[in-house]
């Protein structure tokens, strides 16, 4: 999002070197400087298509002025005139709410900063300036003034806040291939032309690293006790790999990963999807605070298994987990079966009615053989682009929105092959009859020309009760 910023500064040096460092941030579009208040007011005026127009009565409720040509950002020096910058403060947040104040000021204690909040500034920048602050000041004003803009009738492309998109991939237990699964996400959608981030949030035993062969000092955990994370700061803790993927690395002292809370795996979901198009992150397994506010704010929630009893068990728990947590409904979630076979007795539907997820279109196959090389060679973006896995996965981030281009659909060819990957028939996953209302568990097989998910004949599936994963809850 471009960020654009009318600064007020009434002193010819301070007015030098604000358009000095405006010109630094990133994504902003700095106007030139005004030199008074009546100059501020008529150029928000101007910029709102309000004119000379009178403000209506306070209180009123007449048409507010148009947001769409108002800067996002406004900076007033505390040696502005006419009018006092408090006074100045006001009038703005009054005519035109839609904007971001930040008062410049050399008095950057708590009794201005309440007094500059109550006239409806939205920071303070204290001087001398410096870059890092001015920055934070900046961005968070301006998300703040996105998200007033739509409940003003702004523009409908304008998104509250960070507009990147989040997608958490998560095992549902250790080793069904959690995090091949969120870098090949990563890659593809890198190779759609995205600006990717990949985070490892699996904090005691990422394997990120691992997997792209990367050694960096950098970590989550250098973010986490940061209150402000700006531009610099984020660029100094992400690695930038030779992939073109942006990677956000777990510490290696897995017992530091306890300093990254939910309050800071929140606040750095935050920086890095106002920096990067798509952000990827590797949640492992196990539960945290941190990875679980991931997972809460997420806009893809994916969840790996393996079409085994165990697997499938541990899903159905992680599923239930969130639930009581409040974290995702299960409907909201998206499971991906991975390492599925012709002869596996638990097919797709089987996991869906276990765990009352959406399932993923795309499976991806048993093909251990076809990564091992680049596994062991910590070179996971050299997997061919032949491997039923990289075209499994690469179908997947096409069909979770993470592809656009036409040429990185070429993953989607792999859909062909996913009907004998599977291996029965359409008729023998749907034989059977429906569970009858209220029992909550599956019925006896039906006569049929096969049996009911794929399950072989005498499997506990097959033959009705529980079922190898308990007794299905209806809802």
């Amino acid at each position: 999002m471009t960020i654009r910023i009318l600064p007020a500064v009434g002193d010819p040096d301070a007015a030098r070197i604000v358009s000095s460092l405006l010109s630094q941030l990133p994504d902003a579009e700095p106007a030139p400087v005004v030199a008074d208040s009546t100059a501020l007011l008529g150029a928000l005026a101007e910029a709102s298509g309000a004119g000379a127009r009178p403000a209506g009565p306070t209180g009123g409720r007449g048409p507010a002025p148009a947001v769409e040509g108002l800067p996002e950002v406004v900076l007033v020096h505390e040696r502005i005139g006419p009018l006092p910058a408090l006074e100045l403060i006001r009038e703005v947040a009054l005519r035109f709410p839609a904007v971001g104040v930040v008062l410049i000021t050399t008095d950057a204690g708590p009794a201005l900063f309440s007094a500059a909040m109550d006239a409806g500034a939205r920071g303070i920048v204290g001087l001398p300036l410096g870059y890092e602050e001015l920055t934070a000041r900046v961005q968070a004003a301006a998300q703040w003034s996105a998200g007033v803009r739509v409940h003003l009738g702004g523009s409908p492309d304008a998104a509250p806040g960070p507009a990147g998109t989040l997608v958490t991939v998560t095992g549902a237990k250790g080793g069904v291939g959690t995090t091949v699964t969120a870098v090949q996400l990563a890659l593809a959608a890198h190779a759609a032309g995205r600006r990717v981030a990949l985070v490892d949030m699996d904090l005691q035993s990422g394997d990120v690293a691992s997997y792209l062969d990367v050694q960096f000092r950098r970590s989550l955990v250098d973010l986490a006790g940061i209150e402000d994370i700006s531009v610099r700061v984020l660029q100094d803790a992400v690695h930038d790999h030779h992939t073109g993927l942006g990677l956000l690395l777990a510490p290696e002292e897995g017992e530091r990963g306890e300093e990254v809370d939910d309050r800071a795996a929140r606040q750095i979901v935050t920086a890095l999807r106002s920096r990067y198009e798509v952000v990827v992150i590797d949640c492992g397994s196990q539960m945290q605070s941190a990875n679980a506010a991931a997972v809460e704010l997420a806009d893809v929630a994916l969840l790996v298994t393996t079409p085994d009893v165990v697997a499938v068990r541990a899903a159905k728990r992680q599923v239930r987990l969130w639930d009581r947590l409040q974290i995702r409904k299960a409907a909201d979630t998206t499971t991906l079966v991975n390492r599925l076979t012709r002869s596996t007795e638990i097919q797709p539907p089987l996991v869906a009615k276990a765990t009352g997820t959406q399932m993923a279109r795309t499976a991806v196959p048993a093909a251990f053989k076809e990564l091992q090389p680049c596994v062991d060679a910590g070179r996971m973006q050299d997997l061919d682009a032949r491997s039923t896995i990289k075209q499994a996965l690469w179908a997947l981030a096409a069909e979770l929105g993470l592809v656009d281009s036409p040429a990185a659909r070429q993953g989607r060819g792999g859909q062909r092959g996913r009907t004998a990957l599977t291996g029965r028939k359409r008729k023998a996953i749907t034989a059977g009859a429906a569970p009858g209302p209220g029992t909550g568990q599956f019925p006896a097989q039906a006569p049929g020309p096969g049996p009911r998910f794929g399950a072989r004949r005498g499997s506990s599936a097959a033959a009705g009760g529980t079922g190898p994963f308990g007794p299905y809850e209806e809802g």
